[in-house]
């Protein structure tokens, strides 16, 4: 099954919270007397009020919630050098839907982000999961509310009752969302290539051309155009809109260098724009 090939990276690495002074032998300053030890690199010096939330816990709560819901599930882990990493649940039961060619199935997915480095805020939210590009699309809006309560020598993870929670995504935004996504295919695109120039002309994702004196496609908008050549073939389908917008959020998610929440963020942002070509 397609979601076997899922990343599986390690994000149970482990992690320390290390008087500085005792690492350097010099003296701190006042805000800054601990360091966060990941898999044996420093990645973030805090203070003494820092609350530390290892992935161990947050990640086995956040799937905890699943198994007491008795949602099915296959397990994605991204890892980024230690420092932010993210568990993405995809619910492989019956929830799902097509859009076009019975291939392209898309499931409702749910992503938790955690960090060592301050990058990323402890977070959890709904998204969608297609299986054609093995890609998360991060268009929800619907957030896994949890609490973080500091104590004197520890921080509590207050997790919700899931199961509400999966009820209101489906109801409010998993179907609702689906009509776009259809509506979306039945645009086709005439010229990929003025396709791509329009998208990056309104989002500034990236270059369209190589440089200013060089206006051959630069190599993103050229793997766009690939992904998008390719899927078509792949679905027996015209080029269109929908995979028009897949083809870029595949580039985003693979080879732009952003933090989970900015992706997130430029998803939306792209899904926006290209929906308003339709």
């Amino acid at each position: 099954m397609y979601v076997d090939n899922l990343q599986q990276d390690e994000v149970f690495v482990p992690v320390q919270i290390r008087p500085l002074n005792e690492l350097t032998g010099m003296p701190v300053r006042k805000g800054l007397e601990l360091a966060v030890v990941s898999n044996g690199k420093i990645v973030n010096i805090v203070s003494q009020r820092y609350g530390h939330i290892p992935d161990q816990l947050f990640f086995k709560k956040a799937e905890q919630l699943l198994i007491d819901a008795d949602l099915t599930y296959s397990r994605q882990s991204i890892n980024r050098s230690d420092r932010s990493f993210s568990v993405d649940f995809v619910l492989t039961d019956s929830t799902q839907f097509s859009v076009g060619q019975g291939e392209d199935v898309i499931l409702p997915m749910l992503r938790f982000t955690n960090a060592y480095d301050g990058s990323e805020r402890t977070a959890g939210h709904f998204g969608f999961y297609r299986k054609i590009c093995s890609n998360g699309l991060h268009l929800a809006r619907t957030e896994i509310g949890f609490s973080i309560k500091h104590h004197k020598n520890a921080v509590q993870l207050i997790m919700p009752e899931l199961q509400g929670l999966f009820r209101r995504f489906l109801d409010n935004e998993f179907y609702s969302i689906s009509g776009r996504f259809h509506r979306m295919m039945t645009v086709e695109l005439l010229d990929t290539k003025d396709f791509v120039r329009e998208v990056l002309e309104r989002t500034q994702l990236f270059r369209y051309e190589c440089s200013d004196t060089n206006d051959a496609h630069s190599k993103k908008a050229r793997e766009v155009l690939e992904i998008l050549d390719a899927e078509a073939l792949q679905l027996g389908s015209t080029p269109n809109l929908w995979l028009g917008y897949n083809a870029f959020n595949a580039v985003l998610h693979r080879n732009l260098k952003k933090g989970f929440a900015k992706q997130q963020q430029l998803d939306r942002q792209l899904f926006e724009t290209v929906y308003e070509m339709a």
